[in-house]
């Protein structure tokens, strides 16, 4: 922020998390800077079908912006002009999530087509007269704003705040020529930083696929591009190296046995009780930030108990942006049990466990866990017994061995690579948040910067 001016004069706010305010700013709840009372959508589940009007909820609320293609579905005209009697969008007006894991989140309406939204997006329709789309947009971006959401949110079976609370929360507004100026800079000063973003994730996704490439080589073809090669007979798996043998999934593990669902921690019976949370689908092993205990019977712990070098299956969940079936491997020294959504499955002793990890990472990234996954309610459930019929190649041990430490060391350099480009994606979004909640406070002059 040093690279800009101070106003000349400044008054307190009279507000804790604004601090001081530029002398000619006024400080209100932002209620008083809107048309309308904040409203919301409908608190029915409409019909969902094929074509119709756009019907707008909280997943569609998405990097600052309405991403259509993120749309419940479409619902009828008929209930489109019901719904609009309470609330028709309108363009200009600014979207906030204000129930569920993205609470908080906003965006601008910057279309003219009609839609229709659900009950968990609240609409806020800036009067012209005192405050512009923009600005307002912004002063909900700011880290003062959002720390007034994240103080006031309430949890029920998820966290959720009132359309009467966030009507309160007190924001500073400057003359309307003011935040014209404050949200043209800002709309191109995020414009540049979500372009290096973007050339960062990009980065990341090249360096995602060269692993994901360098594992299915490895894992089907070998380390020696000179070893005289044979058809697998197994058609995704194509060819592989002559010495090599294919067998089943199964014959590389003793069992598949799935884990407890455990209660409540008691102190005497507790025990930790990993996860499908404690996946780390990067490196393909056991996270250990967020362990949590639960009350495990003897027999559940003398039946279950993990042991080094276990492959642990993900059998229930998934969701919209990944398939089940995630295989990690247990590399810790501390007693544990999985939970009833995770199996065990100890690696034979001609098997190595670490290879095996690398296999069924090379099985996810191919989709070949596809075929195994059946579909209920939302939830994914893989059908282990079907998953593990699948055919496979298996090196002799030694040269498992010498693949697995290859890809080991190749992770490891790809952790590092990713952790730098993780890191600088982390500095450019809090700069890009503290620029915003800068010029909305007042603590910046952005008015004649080009």
């Amino acid at each position: 922020m040093g690279n800009y001016a101070a106003y000349l004069a400044y008054k307190t706010s009279e507000v804790e998390w604004l601090g001081e305010i530029p002398a000619h700013w006024e400080v209100l709840p932002i209620k008083f800077a809107l048309a309308l009372p904040i409203t919301d959508g409908p608190h029915e589940t409409p019909t969902l079908y094929d074509e119709g009007i756009p019907f707008i909820s909280a997943e569609a609320i998405k990097n600052d912006r309405i991403d259509f293609e993120r749309k419940r579905g479409y619902i009828s005209q008929e209930e489109h002009l019901r719904f609009s009697k309470k609330y028709k969008p309108q363009y200009g007006d600014v979207y906030m999530v204000k129930s569920g894991a993205t609470t908080g989140n906003v965006a601008r309406v910057t279309t003219k087509e009609e839609f229709s939204i659900w009950s968990p997006l609240a609409a806020l329709r800036p009067d012209r007269s005192l405050a512009t789309t923009d600005f307002i947009f912004y002063a909900m971006k700011s880290n003062t704003f959002t720390h007034s959401v994240t103080l006031s949110w309430s949890f029920g079976t998820q966290q959720n705040i009132g359309m009467g609370v966030i009507s309160n929360i007190r924001i500073a507004l400057p003359p309307l020529p003011e935040q014209e100026a404050i949200a043209r800079f800002l709309d191109n000063k995020t414009a540049q930083i979500d372009g290096l973003i973007a050339k960062k994730e990009a980065l990341l996704a090249r360096l995602a696929d060269k692993r994901t490439a360098l594992i299915s080589q490895a894992v089907t073809k070998g380390l020696d591009p000179r070893v005289p090669m044979r058809d697998s007979g197994v058609e995704w798996l194509g060819e592989i190296p002559s010495h090599w043998v294919t067998n089943r999934l199964k014959w590389s593990v003793t069992q598949c046995k799935n884990g407890v669902w455990g209660d409540e921690p008691d102190g005497e019976n507790d025990l930790v009780c990993l996860r499908v949370a404690d996946f780390d689908r990067q490196s393909f092993t056991v996270g250990t930030d967020k362990l949590t205990m639960r009350g495990i019977t003897p027999k559940d712990r003398r039946d279950r108990l993990l042991s080094k070098g276990d492959l642990l299956l993900e059998k229930s969940g998934g969701g919209e942006q990944q398939l089940v079936g995630t295989v990690v491997y247990f590399d810790h020294e501390f007693e544990a049990v999985t939970s009833n959504f995770v199996a065990r499955m100890p690696p034979v002793e001609t098997v190595n466990g670490r290879f095996l990890s690398y296999v069924h990472a090379h099985l996810y990234s191919g989709h070949v866990n596809y075929r195994s996954i059946k579909q209920t309610t939302g939830i994914q459930n893989l059908d282990s017994q079907q998953y593990l019929n699948e055919v496979i190649a298996y090196p002799p041990l030694y040269e498992q061995e010498a693949i697995a430490h290859f890809l080991d060391k190749q992770t490891e350099m790809y952790y590092h690579q990713t952790a730098k480009i993780q890191a600088a994606i982390g500095k450019l979004k809090e700069y890009r948040t503290a620029l915003i909640t800068g010029a909305v406070t007042g603590k910046i002059d952005v008015r004649g910067v080009v």
